[in-house]
C-alpha cells in the first residue's frame, strides 16, 4: 500500500480511550493515525482500577511492566473488597484467580458446599490465594520453573488514568501518531458515515475511518450518527458520582475497596502517590451536598484537590460501530466502576475491532457481528453489576430496599435460579466474569444453593477433609512466604540499573 493509499484513521478525543486506541492502532496496523483533542476539555479521569486483562493489552504493546508502574504511580490489585453490601459490618472479597481446586469433573465449590454442611471446611475466603494475600497486604510473582507448578495468583493494577493516557501518548507519538490540538466545531457526514471534522480555527480534517472518544458527548456516534442509547438506570439507578484524591498514609491495600453507603457506594483505590476516592450514588435518595459530605467524612486524609462532580446514565449504544465510525469508552456507553470494567471495555472493543479491521469500506456483515458481540459483553457485565444491588442485605434503607425488589433481566434471573437449585454456574461463551467471580458475589451476599451436585457425595469423608485441609495449609504457607505489597512494589518498580546495584 503506497503512502497515497494509506487509510486515514481519525481519533476524535484523547483521554484513556483515545490514547489506548492510538497506541493499539499504531502498534498493529499500517494506517495513518491522527488524534484530535483539546486541552480545554477535561476528562472524567476517575477510572483508576483495572482487572487482569489489562496486562494482556500492555504486553501486546510491548510495555515493560515496571516502567509502566513507575510512570503511572501504579500499585498491584488482587481483587475488590465489598463492605456492607450483605449488611452493615459484613465484608467479602471478589478476588481474582481460582477458588480452591476442583476434583474430577466438578469445580471446587460443590465439594466446599458439602464440606460446609458437614462442618468440614472454613469460609470460602480460606481457599482463595488472592484474597488471603490481599488481606495480609502481601504481593509476589513467581517465575515458572521446569517441572514445578507456580501458584495461581493473577493481578491487575491501580494507576493514575491521566498518567496512563500521557504514557500512551508518548508511546503513540514515537510510532507515528499525529496529535492535533483543537475543538471540533462541525462534523461533515457522507454516505459512509463521517466525511470530515472541522475545528474551531477553521481547519478541516478528512478521514476514511473515525473513532469517537469524545466521552459522554458522543459527538460523532450520537450527535452526527444518532446511534440509539439503551438506558439501564431502572436496574442500575445510580446516576452521580463525586471523586476526590487524598494523601496515602503508611501501608496500602493490594485491593480496591467498595463500601456500601446510604444511597450508593464509595470506592477507595490506593496508588503510590495518593488514594483515589469516590462516592457513586442515586440522586433520588441523597442530595449532592450530603453525598459529598459522606465521602469527605470517610477518606484517609485531607483532600488534595477540589471534588470532581460527575453525572451519568448507565447504558450502552445499541450500535457502537456505525458506518465508518467506532465509539470507544464513554461515547459507547457507561458502566459504573463497581467491578472496574471501564478500561477493559475499551480494551476488548479495540481487540474486537482489530480482528475485524475493515479494508477500504466496512462490510455490513462484519459491523453487525461486532455490534452483536459488544451487546453480549455489555449485557453480561450489566447482569453481574445488577446482582450486587439486587442481592443486598441492607434492609430498612429506601434505596437498597428498592434494589432488592426490582424485576431482574431474564438472563440474570436464570443464573440466580440455577445457582440456588444445585450450585450450578455456567460461563456462557466469552462473557467476562468467571464462575469464581460469580461464586464469590453470590456466596458473599448470601445467595446460597439448596444443594450441590451429587457427584460431590461420592468422595469419602476422610478424603474431603484432607482436600480442604491441604488447600488451606498450602495457601497459608504461600502467603506467609510472600513480601509485603509496598516492599515488593518498591523493589519491583526500581529502575533496572538500581535493582542490579541494590
Amino acid at each position: 500500500m503506497t503512502e497515497e493509499q494509506t487509510q486515514r484513521i481519525i481519533i476524535v478525543g484523547g483521554g484513556t480511550a483515545g490514547w489506548m486506541a492510538a497506541a493499539a492502532l499504531a502498534r498493529f496496523t499500517d494506517r495513518q493515525i491522527t488524534l484530535v483533542e483539546s486541552e480545554a476539555i477535561g476528562t472524567v479521569g476517575v477510572g483508576e482500577a483495572t482487572i487482569p486483562q489489562i496486562r494482556l493489552f500492555n504486553a501486546g504493546l510491548g510495555i515493560d511492566e515496571a516502567e509502566f508502574l513507575r510512570e503511572t504511580k501504579g500499585s498491584f490489585k488482587l481483587g475488590i473488597e465489598f463492605a456492607g453490601w450483605a449488611g452493615e459490618g459484613r465484608t467479602y472479597m471478589h478476588a481474582f484467580g481460582n477458588i480452591g481446586q476442583g476434583a474430577g469433573v466438578l469445580p471446587f465449590h460443590h465439594y466446599w458446599l458439602r464440606a460446609q454442611a458437614e462442618g468440614k471446611s472454613r469460609e470460602l475466603d480460606a481457599y482463595s490465594l488472592n484474597e488471603l494475600a490481599g488481606r495480609a497486604l502481601k504481593m509476589q510473582m513467581w517465575r515458572p520453573k521446569p517441572g514445578e507448578a507456580t501458584p495461581d495468583m493473577p493481578w491487575a493494577y491501580h494507576f493514575d488514568a491521566s498518567l496512563y493516557a500521557a504514557y500512551l501518548r508518548r508511546y503513540s507519538e514515537t510510532r507515528g501518531v499525529t496529535r492535533v490540538e483543537g475543538l471540533v466545531s462541525d462534523v461533515e457526514q457522507s454516505e459512509a458515515g463521517i466525511a470530515s471534522i472541522t475545528l474551531e480555527n477553521g481547519d478541516t480534517i478528512e478521514g476514511d475511518f473515525f473513532v469517537d472518544c469524545t466521552g459522554f458527548r458522543g459527538l460523532l456516534i450520537d450527535g452526527a450518527l444518532q446511534s440509539e442509547f439503551e438506558d439501564w438506570t431502572h436496574w442500575l439507578p445510580c446516576d452521580c458520582a463525586v471523586a476526590v484524591p487524598c494523601a496515602t498514609k503508611g501501608d496500602f491495600t493490594s485491593y480496591t475497596k467498595a463500601t456500601a453507603r446510604k444511597a450508593g457506594w464509595q470506592w477507595r483505590i490506593p496508588l503510590q502517590h495518593r488514594i483515589g476516592n469516590g462516592h457513586v450514588y442515586c440522586s433520588e435518595f441523597i442530595s449532592d451536598d450530603e453525598a459529598l459530605d459522606t465521602l469527605l467524612q470517610n477518606i484517609d486524609a485531607e483532600p488534595q484537590a477540589e471534588p470532581n462532580q460527575i453525572r451519568f446514565k448507565t447504558g450502552m449504544r445499541k450500535q457502537q460501530w456505525v458506518g465508518n465510525c467506532l465509539a470507544l469508552g464513554l461515547s459507547a456507553g457507561f458502566m459504573e466502576p463497581l467491578e472496574s470494567t471501564s478500561i477493559h471495555l475499551i480494551q476488548s472493543s479495540l481487540a474486537r475491532f482489530l480482528q475485524m479491521l475493515p479494508g477500504e469500506q466496512p462490510n455490513p456483515a462484519i459491523v453487525a457481528e461486532f455490534n452483536r458481540q459488544a451487546e453480549f459483553e455489555w449485557t453480561r457485565i450489566r447482569d453481574f453489576l445488577i446482582l450486587h444491588y439486587a442481592a443486598n442485605g441492607r434492609e430498612g434503607e429506601p434505596f437498597w430496599d428498592r434494589c432488592r425488589a426490582m424485576e431482574l433481566p431474564e438472563t440474570l434471573t436464570a443464573k440466580i435460579d440455577q445457582f440456588r437449585a444445585t450450585g450450578f454456574i455456567h460461563r456462557e461463551h466469552e462473557e467476562l466474569f468467571t464462575e469464581q467471580g460469580w461464586l464469590q458475589v453470590l456466596i458473599g451476599q448470601d445467595v446460597m444453593p439448596e444443594s450441590w451436585n451429587p457427584i460431590a457425595n461420592t468422595m469419602p469423608e476422610a478424603d474431603l477433609s484432607a482436600m480442604m485441609m491441604r488447600i488451606e495449609e498450602r495457601n497459608a504457607q504461600i502467603v506467609q512466604s510472600m513480601p509485603g505489597h509496598v516492599e515488593f512494589l518498591r523493589a519491583y518498580c526500581m529502575p533496572q540499573n538500581s535493582r542490579k546495584s541494590a
